[in-house]
């Protein structure tokens, strides 16, 4: 139980929050945080032993970094992947990516400065990505990231084709969300759902340098599960925008029927 690994531990406090999603709980922990720096990890993920110490050093010898994103990877159930396994260890969780491309930092590992995370402002709620939406908006104020590789945590993969799907409900009806309203908005979004639909054949061509896995076995189910997944998600954005029915997908997320935790990972693969 969470009360009797944490009671083993000098300074540690155990707070529940009963908003839905990880953002609200987030806030809920920052808020009540001491000190200087503040570190986020998902509740599945397993920190390496110098995790804290990692954040500490890299933050202290970067006295112009505001925010950082460490590397996370994937535990393989097995001695070798399976093609979920494989597809997320090559696919997901890309924090090099998100902070050097995209300014923002997945809370899987992120650690920032607590008088930055004060200056931004507070997590979204369920309804946004909140550690996107976050990052952005700090690196819109002028707060500068960075990728720390050093700083690493692991994270089970799903464990059905079936999470992943589900997951990938909530990535879409969240950026379904915040895409423009209107005809005009409508017709980009739908243009979209066609390069998506049409992306695999542009990964098939990286696939010799595509990192995370290193069979080509594991590689070709990487990319069967990735192909299956756009079309899933080219087809899903046309339906959304015939239904509008973003809020309602994001709000199934966080039922408590809800058959794993898994889902609280925000981890979807950029396109």
């Amino acid at each position: 139980m969470p009360e009797t690994v944490c009671s083993a531990f000098d300074g540690v406090r155990l707070v529940r929050e009963d908003a839905p999603g990880p953002g609200p709980a987030r806030n809920h922990g920052a808020k009540l945080s001491r000190g200087y720096i503040l570190a986020f990890i998902d509740a599945d993920c397993l920190a390496a032993s110098e995790w804290i110490k990692g954040i500490v050093t890299f933050l202290g010898a970067h006295s112009d970094i505001d925010f950082i994103g460490g590397d996370i990877q994937v535990a393989f159930a097995g001695r070798t992947a399976d093609a979920v396994e494989a597809y997320e260890a090559a696919y997901c969780y890309r924090n090099r990516l998100y902070v050097e491309k995209h300014g923002y930092a997945a809370t899987g590992n992120m650690a920032v400065r607590a008088s930055v995370f004060e200056a931004v402002g507070p997590f979204g709620g369920i309804n946004t990505m909140e550690d996107t939406e976050w990052g952005q908006r700090a690196t819109a104020q002028g707060y500068r990231a960075a990728y720390a590789p050093d700083v690493c945590v692991s994270t089970p993969a799903c464990r059905s084709y079936a999470e992943l799907v589900r997951r990938y409900d909530r990535h879409i009806a969240h950026e379904y969300g915040e895409w423009p309203a209107g005809v005009t908005g409508t017709a980009r979004w739908l243009m979209r759902s066609l390069v998506v639909a049409a992306s695999p054949a542009v990964e098939l061509f990286r696939l010799p340098r595509l990192a995370g896995v290193q069979d080509w076995r594991a590689r070709l189910s990487a990319w069967l599960i990735l192909t299956r997944l756009r079309l899933y998600r080219a087809r899903r954005m046309v339906v959304m925008a015939l239904r509008n029915d973003a809020t309602q997908v994001i709000g199934r997320w966080n039922r408590d029927d809800a058959p794993t935790g898994r889902d609280s990972v925000e981890a979807a693969e950029s396109l």
